[in-house]
């Protein structure tokens, strides 16, 4: 039997980080020019990657001065950003557990803000067997390691996987270890290839 495992931001949960700075800006646009000139991308990864949100304040602070500090509204106002469900595809999750394939999660995400994700959609504590968040571990996709990990610990192998993902390069680390990957464009698409290969 093949074992699924999905990504989270953007596979499961609609994620706009963008709404974390409604309050400061007065449209879309400034706020997301404001997140282009601080590169919020590659601070955001650095917190997926399990640096602290004390120290991703400061390390802002450093870098962009005074135009960092909308940031240290973020923590508190995340919840916003992560509210809505992507459309159908936990149906697809919920379906796959009726037919006993075991769900895992591998989700690039930041370990100060992974209670929220459990809060607003306690579903992640029931449908999966086991999720590995990269900001618990130190440990980031597409890096093999991290593959590596929620294999081992759950004893997973390779070619028994289906991973998913709304990114191409993570998908392409998941290939690289010898998984079956899906590069995830919507809940439709991601049905049809889930049946084509017999799991759904």
């Amino acid at each position: 039997m093949k074992n699924v495992i999905f990504d989270l931001g953007g596979v499961l949960i609609d994620w706009d980080p963008a709404l974390a700075f409604a309050d400061v800006f007065t449209g879309r646009a400034e706020a997301e020019a404001w997140m282009a000139r601080i590169d919020f991308p590659g601070w955001n990864r650095m917190q997926d990657g399990g640096r602290s949100f004390a120290q991703g304040l400061a390390d802002a602070r450093a870098s962009h001065g005074d135009e960092a500090r909308h940031l240290s509204g973020y923590l508190a106002a995340f919840p916003v950003t992560i509210e809505k469900p992507v459309p159908g595809t936990w149906q697809i999750a919920e379906a796959l557990v009726a037919r006993n394939v075991p769900l895992y999660g591998l989700t690039n995400w930041a370990a100060e803000t992974w209670s929220y994700a459990l809060d607003l959609h306690p579903r992640l504590g029931t449908l999966f067997t086991d999720i590995l968040v990269s900001g618990r571990v130190g440990l980031l996709k597409p890096e093999p390691a991290i593959y590596r990990l929620l294999m081992d610990r759950n004893r997973l192998v390779a070619e028994e996987c289906i991973f998913i993902d709304d990114s191409a390069a993570n998908v392409e680390g998941a290939r690289a270890l010898g998984m079956e990957a899906i590069h995830f464009t919507g809940a439709e698409a991601l049905g049809d290839e889930l049946a084509r290969r017999g799991v759904f």
